[in-house]
């Protein structure tokens, strides 16, 4: 009996029969594979398939430590953001990150490709914060009703103090000092 598949070893030879995998193992193995590739699609949320702005030393799920490391590229601020501090204001325009009109009053504004939030709770009182959520890493997305809202898993955080609002965040934002002189705003 030549056979592709192994077969049951029984005590008579013509009644062996070939060995199939049963109900169970299909129906684990297809669960299986499922669960890989939805895992493997949710290693990386950022444009570029990672978790930038993550200290990779850092497991996920936890918060970051106080007073860790910013980003190095928060330090610069890019073409864009030095082009809005272009004209008026007592500060030099190469340094400044953002005009005070573009920060809306109760609102907020994302520098995605700097990881910086700047808010503005009240009128005149500005802050700045990382944008990178403090759950899983990834940026956050919209500011809405006071809060600062990640995409990936809903957290919110205050846009006063970067606090925990709600979600699965367990640690607030990591506010980056700024200044405003004029209508400039510059990282301190």
């Amino acid at each position: 009996m030549d056979n592709s598949l192994p077969t049951v070893e029984t005590a008579d030879p013509a009644e062996a029969r070939p060995l199939a995998p049963s109900r169970r193992a299909v129906v684990l193995g297809v669960g299986g594979a499922g669960l890989a590739v939805a895992l493997t699609a949710c290693t990386g949320y950022n444009s570029g398939g990672g978790t930038a702005g993550v200290d990779p030393a850092d497991p996920p799920g936890q918060d970051p430590p106080a007073g860790g490391t910013e980003p190095t590229q928060a330090a610069e601020p890019t073409e864009e953001a030095t082009a809005a501090g272009d004209g008026g204001g007592d500060a030099p325009a190469a340094n400044a990150f953002a005009k005070t009109a573009d920060i809306p009053e109760g609102s907020g504004k994302i520098f995605e490709s700097d990881q910086i939030v700047i808010t503005q709770p009240s009128a005149g009182q500005f802050k700045a914060f990382t944008a990178v959520c403090t759950h899983q890493g990834c940026t956050v997305g919209s500011i809405s009703n006071g809060t600062i809202n990640c995409p990936c898993h809903g957290s919110k955080f205050k846009i006063t103090d970067g606090s925990v609002a709600g979600g699965p965040a367990k640690g607030p934002l990591r506010e980056i000092p700024l200044t405003v002189s004029g209508d400039s705003i510059t990282l301190a």
